[in-house]
């Protein structure tokens, strides 16, 4: 008798992203690193270039984006409106030094190779951003939210994906697709709507729902009404042409100023853990390790360039506002990679002609690598601050 044996292939791709995450992100664990890293390369692993399981990986992407959105929603309802507009002046001051900056590095870079303006200002757009996803989970992580350092980091970020509106706009007009009057008009209703929430909140403080205490003890439907602040406030930020992380991140401050997280945050933090490992897995599975390898030499050059550059600008900017350099440079640590919204203008580029097949693919390996280093960096940040500071106290030492 010959015993047959038949599975599900999706039973057997979760049990074995599962397996993977396990095994790496306790190894993760012991070298003290965040899971980020792990989810990518359980990605790279899965994708062409490691055991071939994954060929949608569209599907992948499209789930992943569900992680962004839920995690933008999460800090939405850590964060107490009135303290973040005490910092509009570092994040304004700091997204466009950042893309100016960066912009004019490229144009330089590009003058010496010849390449045509488009294509310099496009890659400067594109590493000027740093990784909303990657940095707020660091954030949390390191309990670092809720700090001065923490505050500022976070309002740059919000500020960079919010820009992602007029950089993609010139990226059309770059391509030579103008952007129709009709969306553009649209673009700034949306605009004008959101700015008009955060003023009621501000204003309002406390937010008083109508069917809170209905649904107090109702776990069922708190998970749906959850779901509904989140991915509506994402829906609605969609329909006017805006990111969808920002209309989720919007429908998290009001769930704050409703003082409703508590329980949004028992029902919701499984799926966030969930959809945001998706999303970093999407990305470990785009990385091709035979163009990384082919162009090893440009690829490092490059990220080199990238963490210096992004690393000294930020922190010159926080530590203008009031940082101790102890803290400038960590924040500058913290937003020194390149984000995940890079992806969208690479993308968006390269279907308009802007950037040929090589550029798009030494973008999408630049975004990848930065990344994955973005822990690792910031790890070796910390350990530099803390060697200065115990060098100088055993220096106050032996003077004594």
């Amino acid at each position: 008798m010959i015993l047959s044996i038949n599975f599900d292939p999706t039973v057997g791709f979760i049990s074995i992203v599962a397996i993977l995450i396990m095994v790496v992100g306790l190894f993760l664990k012991k070298i003290k690193q965040p899971y980020i890293v792990g989810y990518i390369l359980v990605g790279a692993f899965l994708g062409k270039d490691g055991l071939g399981i994954v060929e949608d990986s569209e599907t992948i992407k499209h789930l992943g984006e569900i992680g962004i959105i839920l995690l933008l929603f999460f800090i939405g309802m850590e964060i107490s409106l009135p303290e973040f507009i005490k910092q509009w002046k570092v994040a304004t001051l700091g997204t466009l030094l950042q893309v100016g900056a960066s912009v004019a590095i490229m144009l330089g870079i590009g003058f010496l190779f010849d390449w045509r303006i488009e294509r310099s200002i496009i890659i400067g757009f594109v590493i000027a951003l740093s990784s909303s996803a990657v940095i707020i989970k660091l954030l949390v992580d390191k309990k670092l939210v809720d700090t001065r350092i923490g505050k500022n980091v976070l309002s740059i970020l919000l500020t960079q994906d919010i820009i992602i509106v007029p950089l993609l706009i010139v990226t059309s007009f770059l391509g030579g697709q103008d952007e129709s009057i009709g969306n553009i008009i649209l673009m700034l209703i949306g605009g004008a709507l959101i700015i008009g929430i955060l003023i009621y909140i501000y204003n309002k403080k406390t937010i008083t729902l109508p069917f809170s205490k209905t649904i107090e003890n109702d776990h069922e439907i708190q998970v749906f009404v959850a779901i509904f602040f989140c991915f509506g406030g994402a829906l609605a930020s969609s329909v006017f042409g805006l990111s969808a992380a920002l209309g989720a991140f919007v429908g998290g401050l009001v769930m704050h100023a409703s003082k409703a997280t508590e329980w949004i945050f028992d029902t919701l933090d499984s799926f966030r853990v969930l959809f945001v490992a998706i999303f970093f897995i999407s990305i470990g599975l785009q990385l091709d390790f035979q163009f990384i390898y082919n162009n090893a030499l440009a690829i490092s050059v490059v990220i080199i360039a990238v963490y210096l550059t992004n690393h000294l600008i930020n922190s010159v900017v926080l530590r203008l506002f009031s940082c101790p350099w102890k803290e400038a440079i960590l924040g500058g640590a913290l937003l020194a990679q390149i984000g995940e919204l890079s992806f969208l203008l690479g993308s968006s580029a390269y279907k308009l002609e802007i950037i040929e097949s090589y550029s798009y693919q030494f973008t999408i390996s630049l975004i990848s690598l930065t990344l994955i280093i973005s822990p690792f960096w910031i790890t070796l940040t910390e350990k530099l601050i803390a060697f200065q500071k115990d060098k100088k106290l055993y220096t106050k030492k032996a003077d004594s």
